[in-house]
């Protein structure tokens, strides 16, 4: 990026050992994909990340906000600009009876063990989920009956304009792997959710039994992103997919799961390109001989 000054500008809000030049995408997403992108940020507090944008709007420099990137293919040119992650860095939890506050970075297998800890009930379905908070709450991401939209009381967030506003659960308009967050490409920055208490001892139980079905069934040994597509209404891509025949089905590095037909795997040097390549054959194909539309949950960033 030629602007000589972006650096300067970051520096005036995060520390510089925070700031990362360069910095390979595929360090930073749970495909281990991704050219590099100028400047990558790793903010630990609310007023870095939004001094930061403020800093950056009013230089024109783009920018984009992630999460823990585990539902994110980035293109094999990388980012150009500024990429501000929201993850491990910025991880905050307090919890008040029952009602749990959470910084959008925390990771959602960790927060479910420090809810369980608490005694809280109605957060286990999340404890497998990959990814973080924001990301989660970004797409209403769920499973095994529960989704984010049932325990979400409202969030924080930065708009488009870069302000900071809190949505109620009503106004967040959630619903499958949707929400206004994403309609409007808000970044969420503080989530507040109200649980219920329960038996400690009955929650890690649930928790225990949830890991052991995403481990038996979910090629968690490989580097991938999640459920590539939606559900499609009356059916279940992954089903959809297996009965194409594209099991084991590769394309590159980029292979369709062995395990779970709706995975597609990154079996060690796969490019964006191989899964992108990958995705349109398994989209025409299940196309024709099933009539069926997919669509993708996978989100796609970076330079084309």
């Amino acid at each position: 990026m030629e602007n000589k000054n972006v650096l300067e500008i970051l520096k005036k809000t995060v520390d510089s050992d925070r700031i990362l030049i360069d910095e390979p995408m595929k360090n930073h997403t749970s495909f281990k994909i991704g050219g590099p992108v100028d400047y990558l940020v790793l903010p630990t507090k609310m007023e870095e990340i939004t001094e930061t944008v403020r800093n950056l709007k009013k230089e024109e420099i783009p920018y984009m906000i992630i999460g823990n990137a585990s539902n994110l293919l980035v293109r094999d040119k990388g980012i150009r600009g500024v990429v501000i992650k929201l993850g491990e860095s910025y991880n905050h939890v307090t919890i008040e009876g029952t009602t749990v506050t959470a910084e959008s970075g925390i990771l959602l297998s960790r927060l479910a063990k420090r809810i369980a800890k608490a005694s809280l009930k109605g957060f286990e379905f999340a404890s497998g989920i990959p990814g973080s908070l924001g990301g989660a709450v970004f797409m209403n991401a769920g499973a095994y009956g529960g989704e984010m939209k049932d325990v979400v009381t409202s969030v924080t967030a930065l708009d488009d304009k870069g302000q900071v506003i809190t949505l109620r659960n009503e106004e967040l308009k959630m619903r499958y792997r949707n929400s206004i967050l994403q309609d409007n490409d808000y970044a969420v920055l503080e989530v507040v959710m109200e649980l219920e208490k329960g038996d400690p001892k009955e929650i890690y139980e649930t928790i225990q039994d949830l890991d052991h079905k995403r481990t038996t069934k979910q090629p968690l040994q490989l580097p991938s992103a999640g459920s590539v597509f939606k559900r499609p209404e009356g059916y279940y891509a992954g089903k959809l997919i297996q009965d194409s025949n594209l099991r084991g089905h590769r394309i590159g590095g980029a292979e369709v799961s062995t395990l779970h037909c709706g995975f597609i795997v990154n079996q060690g040097d796969a490019t964006a390109q191989d899964v992108m390549d990958l995705v349109e054959t398994i989209q025409k194909t299940v196309k024709e001989k099933f009539g069926v539309t997919l669509e993708r949950e996978l989100r796609i960033i970076g330079e084309e």
